[in-house]
């Protein structure tokens, strides 16, 4: 696929005007979809494809389209050359573009993740097996993802990676089930059936009598898959460097300082997970780290190359829409074993759903609990809770009210498969809270 790729960024080069600029990126995946229902396999598929996008640019000025190809080159280089002269005749309607910012200075890399996966099939023999006895829901998404950048420059830049996620649901009776997901680079068959034994001790716990407690204030632990909900919502114009100097963030208290979080909360942007490649669209190059949170105070932003050249900055590799598609947090002190022990009598919450804020300004966040939330108490569940909503503030929840974070992290990959597999994702604890807020 790098070399189909090369060839097909050389070509482009040879049919540019000598007053015109291109860049080329790639978006391809050789891709195993299964899903299941009632414990078996329902619909197996896969996919394979390319979308490219080209941009024709001559000064400030500059047209895109996106397209597929079949990765055949005898196939491809007409649809190239026809979308270059379509780009190149929009050009001379379209008005000069002030804050275009195009990579200029060459920065090559390769980063390929060698698969260390095993054969779909041997995945499904134990996927199968672990759900004997139980209705499960699910869908396995597994197999390469390719991304690659070059521009007329001379620039090239490569990312390919195999990864696993399977996202999985229990199902008791009426609304009650227990929903997991595992998700990597590799399929640790003993660290898989951990998880799913997990799930199934906790679909046993459902068959209790559910209980509602009233609204108001109590202790809580978010599951690693339960906080990234709520660490996603940062991406939602949080980490901008765009919305923070227009005052849109839902951190601009944080940005002030008028509000902060607690000390051990420290978020990065980290391209060495290899959950996302370390370049971007335009061709900018992610620093290996940029730290966003640090002690519980922002300290940096996501910065796109068009905030970068309309506040005179220097980007730092984000994309478009300046989101952080790799997002770790450091961990803390707890271990896993000590959860229940350490909650004593409050709420764990595995899931959380249905997530707005209900005041951005101060970072207030309303969503529901769902799927195997259970009350707590002196350290023993009791029963699964019916369904409650919360409204809280981030900066509460994770600062006055945050106790700890676990020693261990969960790996959480963008699951978003509309058009094509997304990459991306998170690594994240889960979090002890002193009191979280429920409103019913």
């Amino acid at each position: 696929m790098q070399s189909y790729f090369l060839s097909l960024a050389t070509h482009i080069e040879t049919q540019l005007a000598a007053n015109e600029v291109s860049t080329t990126w790639l978006a391809a995946e050789s891709s195993d979809f299964v899903r299941f229902n009632h414990s078996a396999i329902r619909q197996p598929g896969h996919v394979f494809q390319l979308i490219l996008n080209l941009q024709l640019i001559k000064g400030q000025t500059h047209a895109a389209m996106s397209f597929n190809l079949s990765g055949e080159m005898d196939m491809d280089l007409p649809t190239i050359n026809t979308a270059i002269q379509d780009l190149r005749a929009q050009l001379a309607d379209l008005p000069a573009d002030p804050h275009l910012m195009i990579a200029t200075e060459i920065s090559d890399s390769t980063q390929i993740l060698p698969s260390s996966l095993p054969p779909v099939a041997s995945m499904l023999e134990q996927i199968l097996a672990a759900a004997k006895d139980v209705d499960m829901v699910g869908l396995l998404t597994t197999g390469t993802q390719y991304r690659g950048f070059a521009n007329s420059y001379g620039q090239r830049n490569w990312y390919e990676t195999s990864n696993v996620n399977f996202d999985w649901s229990l199902f008791y009776a009426t609304d009650k089930a227990v929903k997991s997901n595992y998700a990597g680079f590799t399929w640790n068959e003993a660290a898989f059936l951990s998880k799913f034994a997990a799930a199934r001790k906790e679909l046993a716990l459902l068959a209790r009598p559910p209980i509602t407690v009233g609204a108001g204030n109590y202790r809580a632990y978010l599951s690693p898959a339960a906080l990234n909900e709520l660490i996603m919502m940062l991406n939602w114009g949080g980490l901008s460097e765009k919305a923070l100097r227009t005052r849109h963030s839902c951190l601009r208290r944080l940005q002030s300082g008028e509000a902060s979080m607690h000390a051990m909360v420290n978020i990065c942007e980290d391209s060495r997970a290899g959950l996302e490649p370390g370049f971007q669209a335009q061709g900018f190059i992610k620093p290996e780290v940029i730290p966003l949170i640090q002690a519980g105070k922002l300290v940096g932003s996501m910065i796109s190359p068009r905030s970068a050249k309309e506040y005179s900055l220097l980007t730092n590799g984000a994309p478009e829409d300046e989101s952080a598609k790799s997002l770790v947090m450091q961990v803390g002190m707890l271990a896993n074993a000590d959860i229940l022990k350490e909650l004593g009598t409050g709420i764990y919450i595995a899931n959380l759903w249905y997530l707005n804020f209900s005041d951005r300004a101060t970072c207030r966040i309303t969503g529901m609990t769902r799927f195997a939330t259970f009350w707590v108490e002196n350290g023993e569940i009791i029963a699964p809770l019916n369904v409650m909503r919360f409204d809280d503030s981030l900066f509460k929840m994770l600062g006055e009210n945050l106790l700890a974070l676990s020693q261990e992290t969960e790996v959480i990959m963008d699951d978003r498969s509309y058009g094509q597999r997304h990459t991306g994702g998170a690594i994240l604890p889960g979090a002890l809270l002193k009191e979280m807020r429920f409103v019913l």
